[in-house]
C-alpha cells in the first residue's frame, strides 16, 4: 500500500489538504514498525516529528527517578500526538511507548510547520485537537482523584473512542484487559471486574481481546 494510502486511512486531516500538500506529506513522512514495549519517543529528547499511529496502540506516560510511572493516555489507530512539543519547540515531556506491535508515522517538524504556514484547514484541525486534548486531560485528572476503578475504566475506554482525536475508529477496539489496566492504572483483575459491571449495565460488550462500545455517552459520564 502506498504511504499516502496508509496515512489517509489513519488521519482525518489528510483529506483536508490540497494535492500538493498531500504529495509533500507522502514524500516526507516515514513509517516505522515497532514491537510491543518499544519506546518510540523518549522524555527529555528533542521533538523532531509529529507522531501518528497507523496500526497498533501506544501509551503516553511519564516517570520519575524512583521508577514510578503514570500513563497519561492511550493513542489508538488514527491518533496523532506531539503537536504541542512541536509548536513550542521544546523537548518531549513524556515517553511514547508501544503497548503492542505497531506501525508509527513520523512527519518531520519542517513538514508540520510548512502545513501550518500553508493550510488553514490543517490549522483548524489542530485547534480542535488541542482543545479536545485539554478537555481529555482535565477529565482524566478529575477521574483519578474522584472516581472508583469502575469509573476510571469507563472513562479510559471513552477516551479511546473520542471521535475528534481518533476519527473513523468505529465502536469496536482490539484491546486486552492488561492494556486497559496499563492505561487506567488499575490491575488486570480489577479491569475484569469493571468490564463485567459496565457490560451488565449495557454500556459495552466484552469480546476476547476486544471491546465494543454500546453507549459512549454513558461511558463518558459514568460515575457522575
Amino acid at each position: 500500500m502506498p504511504l499516502s494510502d496508509s496515512i489517509a486511512l489513519a488521519a482525518a486531516w489528510f483529506h483536508l489538504l490540497t494535492p500538493e500538500q498531500q504529495a509533500r506529506v507522502d514524500r516526507d513522512t516515514a513509517l516505522q514498525r515497532v514491537v510491543a514495549g518499544t519506546t518510540i519517543e523518549r522524555r527529555g529528547e528533542p521533538s523532531h516529528a509529529w507522531i501518528g499511529v497507523i496500526a497498533g496502540l501506544v501509551k503516553v506516560s511519564v516517570g520519575n527517578a524512583d521508577g514510578k510511572m503514570a500513563s497519561l493516555t492511550g493513542v489508538p489507530v488514527g491518533g496523532w500526538i506531539g503537536e504541542g512539543s512541536l509548536l513550542k519547540r521544546e523537548h518531549r515531556r513524556y515517553d511514547i511507548v508501544a503497548l503492542r506491535d505497531s506501525i508509527i508515522a513520523r512527519m518531520p517538524a519542517a513538514t508540520f510547520e510548512w502545513l501550518l504556514d500553508t493550510s488553514i484547514p490543517f490549522n483548524r484541525f489542530l485547534l480542535h485537537q488541542l482543545n479536545e486534548r485539554v478537555a481529555q486531560f482535565i477529565g482524566k485528572a478529575e477521574s483519578d482523584r474522584l472516581h472508583d476503578p469502575d469509573a476510571r475504566v469507563a472513562r479510559c475506554l471513552a477516551e479511546l473512542f473520542n471521535p475528534q482525536l481518533y476519527p473513523g475508529m468505529g465502536m469496536r477496539l482490539d484491546i486486552t484487559q492488561e492494556e486497559v489496566g496499563y492505561l487506567a492504572r488499575v490491575s488486570r483483575q480489577r479491569v475484569n471486574q469493571a468490564l463485567h459491571t459496565l457490560e451488565t449495565q449495557g454500556l459495552l460488550r466484552v469480546e476476547y481481546g476486544a471491546v465494543e462500545v454500546l453507549d459512549l455517552k454513558g461511558l463518558r459520564h459514568y460515575g457522575v
